[in-house]
């Protein structure tokens, strides 16, 4: 691990506003379980995020839309006992907090209460705006995500980038002015131009979290099983692939199975003995 790569003290909003005042990088990880969280913390990630992601990389789904609360509740606890330092906060799934400020509320509330979140995290702007504003009043620290926003893919007509044209750039500008206005202490910039993010986050007081959104962000997001090659489906652009843990692990488990069907395994040196002369009695008293 690098020397750089420490989290002497638990991260806070207060940490990140200091980061982005200082220029320095912020560090965020996505995790979906114990051995994952564990990891993040070794590693000396900052914040650690809980996405809806892990709908696709450890539940299966074809898309972010289907997971349920209770799914991610389930998830994030597990993150929640690996973890000591960084900030943890849990993405809220779809249909979970769009419909009222109280379902909002409710959802949010779920998520510190019962898996420890430090923050939730809520996707658009729009009528997310209001939902944030909510949660904020509840006294629940909101982190807000604009760009691409996985669970309005149909809407958006897929896994598109964001603010390409200056027009739809000023859209995502409005939007992260309106979530920065109700409260949120951070935002996520996700497959927006870079040229659109430098244009953007200065104009912006809270710390601006990227992915696929260029260097100009005050710190960077990436999936767990994205970065270190475990997940088999689709990568996009922006994933930067810092291991083939897959390939690995197929290997290893591939290479177990072998030895398995040829008798190589388990060996002696695998097994426990009983004590002398107790497999004899055993046998004799089996024969009784």
């Amino acid at each position: 691990m690098s020397a750089h790569a420490s989290t002497p003290a638990r991260v806070t909003i207060p940490t990140l506003a200091q980061k982005k005042a200082a220029g320095e990088p912020i560090a965020m990880v996505t995790a979906y379980d114990y051995p994952g969280a564990q990891i993040a913390e070794a590693a000396g990630a900052d914040v650690v995020l809980v996405g809806d992601s892990g709908a696709m990389t450890v539940l299966g789904y074809d898309s972010t839309v289907p997971v349920t609360v209770d799914e991610m509740l389930m998830l994030t606890r597990a993150v929640r006992r690996g973890l000591s330092n960084p900030m943890l906060v849990g993405d809220l799934p779809f249909g979970s907090y769009e419909a009222s400020d109280g379902d909002a509320v409710r959802t949010a509330q779920r998520f510190v209460k019962e898996a420890g979140c430090d923050a939730v995290k809520i996707e658009r702007g729009g009528a997310t705006v209001a939902r944030a504003r909510a949660i904020v009043d509840a006294g629940i620290p909101v982190m807000g995500h604009v760009g691409l926003t996985p669970q309005s893919v149909n809407a958006l007509g897929g896994y598109r980038s964001q603010g390409r044209t200056a027009e739809a750039a000023l859209h995502v500008a409005r939007d992260a002015a309106a979530l920065q206005e109700a409260g949120c202490f951070a935002l996520v910039f996700e497959a927006i131009p870079s040229e659109a993010t430098a244009a953007i986050v200065p104009g912006l007081e809270i710390p601006v979290i990227g992915i696929g959104a260029g260097p100009a962000a005050d710190g960077q997001v990436l999936v767990f099983h994205d970065l270190l090659g475990i997940y088999g489906g689709h990568a996009a652009r922006f994933v930067k692939r810092y291991a083939d843990l897959r390939t690995a692990m197929v290997e290893g488990v591939a290479a177990y199975v072998d030895d398995v069907r040829s008798g190589g395994y388990p060996a002696a040196e695998h097994s426990y003995a009983m004590e002398p002369g107790e497999a004899e009695r055993l046998r004799d008293l089996l024969a009784e």
